[in-house]
């Protein structure tokens, strides 16, 4: 099969979970200010609603793993783009704490057949030379949901209302329905040939290379997802002040925050898929993460001085960038060592489980840092953990291109 005809999967099923991502991705943005609206009694709900369809998805992901022996991937898009559908127009029209957390429980139940399924099929489709291309177009392309969510989101609710949003962005989720149902392939290729012959759990626990992707993944989720994206408002607000002023212009900090947020999600679809293409050259993967493990490091560490306004939104800019690397390479880095291990479901279901462990606990470990350390204190220790994952890469860099290595791999 050519690189095009492989690459047509993996666009599908990017272009279908951005359209069932956009109502998650809007309500981040719409409950926050339209939480009465909802039939909420206070903004702790809220909170709570934002954050449990992350931790439930913590259990669900064995689950789902193992669904997934049973049935075809086009099986479990169809019903995660339907669970989508219904979930997206519940949000305007369910009121109450108890009936939304339901609700949300249930969204994070068909965002993991939405991953899962596309780690499976990429794994299936790609190989060495083009993994980390389709990991990163993957990611790119999916994120146009929740850009179009964020931006979108807010404007309609604000002038419309949140029934009329939810319905608006429900019948946007419909139309990805029948794509699932017609496009996605369901030959042996895509959702037989996941290896499944394994019972064996302890294969993760003894091999060090997938411990250490394994890391790498939790850790770059549970900094970038978790603790950055959850604290930045508050931290530009005590960097700064409420309102920062850039020359003549004053904008708050939860605004400044939310653009910040928004940058990231319109250069992903374009430089996601390009980092993903440079990192699967010769020597590429280990070389592109420990250099921007570095990088992210040093920024991270950049944060609690005071430079002028511009040059620290800059870094700020800087670590959302190495947030697109980091997120795209450590995917590509767990498909690596799930392909040459013996159970690459096993291990692509933990590596999932794991990512969502680590955007779960973020904003707490954030949060608690900041409370009784200090908020600086939780960008210092994401940046000594940062510097960690570089120096144990740097060694495994090494070991691929010293000369000793080049000669084996030519005899």
């Amino acid at each position: 099969m050519n690189n095009a005809a492989k690459r047509n999967p993996v666009v599908t099923l990017s272009l279908i979970t951005a359209a069932c991502l956009i109502g998650d991705s809007m309500l981040y943005i719409v409950l926050p200010t339209h939480w009465k609206e909802a039939g909420l009694n206070s903004l702790w709900e809220v909170g709570i609603l934002l954050s449990v369809n992350r931790l439930v998805r913590i259990p669900l992901n064995p689950l789902v793993g193992w669904i997934y022996k049973k049935i075809s991937i086009r099986t479990g898009f169809v019903f995660a783009t339907i669970v989508a559908l219904l979930t997206t127009l519940s949000y305007g029209f369910v009121q109450g704490f108890l009936p939304l957390l339901m609700i949300r429980c249930t969204w994070g139940l068909a965002w993991t057949f939405l991953r899962l399924g596309a780690y499976f099929t990429i794994i299936d489709c790609s190989d060495d030379s083009n993994r980390g291309h389709f990991m990163g177009r993957y990611n790119g392309l999916y994120r146009l949901g929740s850009l179009f969510g964020m931006l979108i989101g807010g404007v309609i609710a604000d002038h419309y209302g949140l029934q009329n949003t939810a319905f608006v962005f429900g019948l946007l989720t419909l139309s990805s329905v029948p794509f699932a149902f017609f496009y996605i392939p369901t030959s042996k290729n895509y959702e037989n040939q996941i290896d499944i012959k394994t019972n064996n759990s302890s294969i993760i626990w003894k091999d060090t290379d997938i411990l250490w992707a394994l890391a790498a993944g939790t850790f770059v989720a549970m900094i970038y997802q978790g603790m950055f994206t959850s604290t930045l408002s508050h931290l530009i607000e005590v960097h700064n002040s409420s309102t920062v002023y850039i020359g003549a212009l004053a904008i708050g900090a939860a605004s400044l925050g939310g653009i910040l947020q928004a940058l990231r999600w319109s250069w992903e679809p374009w430089l996601a898929p390009w980092i993903g293409k440079k990192s699967d050259e010769k020597n590429g993967r280990y070389f592109i993460l420990v250099a921007t493990l570095g990088l992210a490091s040093l920024l991270f560490s950049l944060i609690p001085f005071q430079f002028p306004v511009l040059l620290w939104i800059v870094i700020l800019i800087g670590i959302q960038i190495t947030a697109t690397f980091l997120t795209t390479i450590a995917d590509a880095l767990a498909s690596d060592v799930a392909v040459k291990s013996s159970s690459k479901m096993k291990v692509m279901t933990t590596y999932s489980l794991l990512i969502d462990f680590g955007a779960a606990v973020g904003p707490i470990f954030g949060y608690l840092l900041s409370e009784y350390i200090g908020i600086y204190s939780a960008y210092w220790y994401a940046a000594l953990l940062l510097a960690i994952l570089a120096f144990k890469y740097s060694f495994l860099l090494i070991q691929v291109i010293s000369p000793n290595n080049i000669l084996k791999k030519k005899e």
